[in-house]
C-alpha cells in the first residue's frame, strides 16, 4: 500500500512524486522506463516567455525544476530585456544527457519515493474512489491517490507522410489501454498533436552563414537558492538562421505529402497554435518571405544541433530538399529525421482546480495528458497535483493559486474553467495580472506556501525571510535619506545620462526616474552596495512601478470579492428560471466553485452571472430558514 501512485515518468512525474515524497508521504512512480525519466524528448531548452516564470514559481513553491536547469544548462539567457519587468523571463539551453541524468539521481536518492519500471494498464476504482493500479503483468498495486502524467504517450502514434506506427516518442512504447479505461470510467477524451523537427549533425553546418546567438555575459540561474552558478565562459552558442522562398517552393509543392496535409485521411488531431510545424507557417502566413530557424546545440556530449523552428511530417526525402535549402545547412548531415506524433488526452474541464477528477475521487492529472504543450506546463501542473494529492491524504485543505499569484495559477484556471482544443501554451497575454507575475518575485508570491506545506526547509525559508527584511529597510532608508545637487552630483547624472538636480531631492523620488539605478543612488551617497543584485531588482521594480501595481492591486481586490462568492457544488442549474441555455450546458458541465470562475466560462454572459447571484442569494436564503 502506497499514499500515492505517479503514473509516468516525464517532468509532470517528476514534480508530482518529488513534492508529495518531500511531504512525508509513500509514493511510488511507474514508468515505462527508468533510463527515460525527465527525457528531452522535444526542444532541448527550458524556460521562455512567460514558462521561465512557471520555472521559478516551481522553484519558489520547493520543486525540483528550475535546480535541475541550473545544473544541467549550457547556455542561460534573460529574454526580452528591452522590455519591462512583466515579459522578461529566463530561458536556458539544457543538456539533454545532463538533465534527465542529475533529475534521476535526485529522484533515486529521494526518501519515501519508489520507482517501478512497469508499464499501468488500468485503475482500480470502487464506488467512483481510486484504489489503485493495474499492471499490464495483470499485478495490482494499491494506493490511497493516483497522479496520471502519461504525457504523450496515450495511444501515440508516430506520423511521417502517409508511414505510421503506434509508438511514443523517440520509438518508446506506447500506452494502449490506458486511455480506453480511462473512456470506460466515464471521461471524455481528445486527440492531440505535437512533433519535433530534424537533428543534423553539428561539423556538418556552414556556421558563417548564420547569425551568433550567445548566451548573457553575466551568471544567472532559474533557483533562488542556487548558488553555484556556471561560469559563463562555458556557455554553448546557439545561431540563427532563415528559410528562404526556395524552401517554401519545395514545401507547398509537396504539402499533400504531409501526414496533416492529405497524406493521411481522417486525421482528427488538433497541433499547438502557437507552435506550429513548418507546413503550418508556410500555408498560414503566405505573405512571409522567411521564417527563423534556430540551431540549437543539444548536450556537450552529442554531436547534434536541433532545428528549432522546422519541426515537420513531410517525407525524408523531402526533409533532406527543404532543409538544405536554407543558410548555412547547404550541406548538412540529417542524423534524425523529423516526426509528428498524435496521442489521447482528457478534456481538462472534468477536473476540479486541484487537478482532481471530477469523475474519480483522489484520482488527478497533470502535463500533457491535460492538454497542454511544453516541460514547463507539464512540471507547473505535476507539482501542484503532488501537492493537493498530499494534502487530502493529510487532512488538510487544498493549494489552488490564484490567477494574480502565479501563471501556475492562470494556466489552471483557464484548462479546468474553458478547457482547450488544441495543446494549450501558457503565454504572458494570459495573465491579466502579468505585472505582479514576474520573473523577479516568484519567491515573493509563492514561497510561503511552499514553506506551509513543508516543501521550504528552515534554512532556505530563513534565506527567504533575511530577503524580505533587506528590501523593505533599504526602502524606508532611501525614503529618509536626501541627495543634494551639488556639482559631483550633477556631473555624474549626465553620465547616466539624467537631468541635473535643481534641488535636494529624497533619494527613493531619484530611483523613480526611467535611467537611474540603485547603484547610481549608492554611488551618489557614496555608499558601498547593500543589496544583492536579487534584492536591488525589486528596490528598483517596486519604486518605478508603483503606481501601475497599485492599480492592478486594486483591480485584484475587486474581482477578489467575486471569488469569494462560493457555489454549492450541489446546484442543480438546470432548475434556474431565465439562466440561457448555454449558460446552464457550460456551467453543468464546468461546476466552477465560485463566482469568479464561472465568469470566465466561455458562453456564460455577464447577465447569466447577474441572474445566478440573484438566485444564489435566494438559495442560501432558504436554506438559512430550512434551519
Amino acid at each position: 500500500m502506497y499514499d500515492i501512485i505517479v503514473i509516468g515518468g516525464g517532468h509532470a512525474g517528476c514534480e508530482a512524486a518529488l513534492a508529495p515524497a518531500r511531504m512525508g508521504l509513500k509514493v511510488l512512480m511507474v514508468t515505462s522506463n527508468i533510463k527515460r525519466i525527465a527525457h528531452l524528448s522535444c526542444n532541448p531548452s527550458v524556460g521562455g516567455p512567460a514558462k521561465g516564470i512557471v520555472v521559478r514559481e516551481i522553484d519558489a513553491l520547493g520543486g525540483e525544476m528550475g535546480r535541475n536547469t541550473d545544473k544541467s544548462q549550457i547556455q542561460m539567457r534573460l529574454l526580452n530585456t528591452g522590455k519591462g519587468p512583466g515579459v522578461q523571463a529566463l530561458r536556458a539551453q539544457a543538456d539533454k544527457v545532463d538533465y534527465p541524468r542529475n533529475m534521476q539521481e535526485t529522484l533515486l536518492k529521494q526518501e519515501n519515493l519508489t520507482i517501478l519500471e512497469a508499464m499501468v494498464d488500468d485503475l482500480i476504482v470502487e464506488d467512483n474512489i481510486v484504489k489503485g493500479v493495474v499492471l499490464e503483468n495483470n499485478e495490482k498495486i494499491y494506493s490511497k491517490a493516483g497522479i496520471i502524467t502519461t504525457g504523450t504517450y496515450l495511444k501515440a502514434r508516430i506520423m511521417i507522410s502517409s508511414e505510421t506506427r503506434e509508438s511514443g516518442p523517440d520509438n518508446e512504447r506506447p500506452a494502449k489501454n490506458l486511455s480506453d479505461n480511462l473512456r470506460r470510467l466515464g471521461f471524455k477524451m481528445m486527440r492531440l498533436k505535437t512533433g519535433t523537427p530534424a537533428r543534423v549533425a553539428i561539423d556538418s553546418i556552414d556556421y558563417s552563414k548564420t547569425i551568433i546567438q550567445p548566451g548573457d555575459p553575466v551568471p544567472r540561474a532559474f533557483s533562488f537558492d542556487t548558488t553555484n552558478i556556471k561560469p559563463v565562459e562555458e556557455q554553448l552558442p546557439c545561431y540563427l538562421t532563415y528559410t528562404t522562398e526556395e524552401t517554401h517552393r519545395i514545401i507547398r509543392e509537396n504539402i499533400t505529402k504531409s501526414s496533416m496535409y492529405g497524406a493521411i485521411e481522417n486525421i482528427e488531431s488538433r497541433g499547438p497554435r502557437y507552435c506550429p510545424s513548418i507546413e503550418d507557417k508556410i500555408m498560414r502566413f503566405a505573405d512571409k518571405p522567411r521564417h527563423q530557424v534556430f540551431l540549437e546545440p543539444e548536450s556537450k556530449y552529442i554531436p547534434e544541433i536541433y532545428l528549432q523552428g522546422l519541426s515537420t511530417s513531410l517525407p525524408r526525402d523531402v526533409q533532406e530538399q527543404f532543409i538544405r535549402t536554407i543558410p548555412g545547412l547547404e550541406n548538412c548531415k540529417i542524423v534524425r529525421y523529423a516526426y509528428a506524433i498524435e496521442y489521447d488526452a482528457i478534456d481538462p474541464r472534468q477536473l476540479w482546480p486541484t487537478l482532481e477528477s471530477k469523475l474519480v475521487e483522489n484520482l488527478y492529472f497533470a502535463g500533457q495528458v491535460n492538454g497542454t504543450s511544453g516541460y514547463e506546463e507539464a512540471a507547473g501542473q505535476g507539482i501542484m497535483a503532488g501537492i493537493n494529492a498530499a494534502l487530502k491524504i493529510q487532512g488538510k485543505e487544498p493549494l489552488i493559486l490564484k490567477r494574480n499569484e502565479a501563471y501556475i495559477g492562470v494556466m489552471i484556471d483557464d484548462l479546468v474553467t474553458k478547457g482547450t482544443t488544441e495543446p494549450y501554451r501558457l503565454l504572458t497575454s494570459r495573465a491579466e495580472y502579468r505585472l505582479l507575475l514576474r520573473h523577479d518575485n516568484a519567491d515573493i508570491r509563492l514561497r510561503e506556501y511552499g514553506y506551509k506545506i513543508g516543501l521550504i526547509d528552515e534554512e532556505r525559508y530563513a534565506r527567504f525571510q533575511q530577503k524580505l527584511r533587506n528590501i523593505r529597510s533599504e526602502m524606508e532608508r532611501l525614503k529618509s535619506i536626501r541627495i543634494y545637487p551639488t556639482e559631483e552630483v550633477n556631473s555624474y547624472l549626465e553620465t547616466i545620462p539624467s537631468s541635473p538636480l535643481r534641488e535636494n531631492i529624497i533619494a527613493l523620488e531619484l530611483l523613480k526616474r526611467p535611467e537611474t539605478t540603485y547603484e547610481h543612488i549608492i554611488h551618489m551617497l557614496k555608499e558601498d552596495m547593500r543589496l544583492t543584485s536579487e534584492e536591488s531588482e525589486q528596490v528598483e521594480i517596486e519604486v518605478k512601478y508603483e503606481g501601475y501595481i497599485k492599480k492592478m492591486l486594486q483591480q485584484v481586490e475587486k474581482f477578489a470579492k467575486l471569488e469569494e462568492k462560493r457555489i454549492p457544488e450541489n446546484i442543480d442549474y438546470s432548475k434556474i428560471p431565465n439562466l440561457a441555455n448555454e449558460a446552464k450546458q457550460k456551467l453543468s458541465q464546468v461546476r466552477p466553485l465560485t463566482i469568479g470562475q464561472a465568469q470566465r466560462i466561455s458562453g456564460v454572459n455577464p447577465s447569466d452571472i447577474a441572474i445566478l447571484m440573484v438566485y444564489l442569494e435566494t438559495y442560501r436564503r432558504r436554506g438559512r430558514n430550512d434551519e
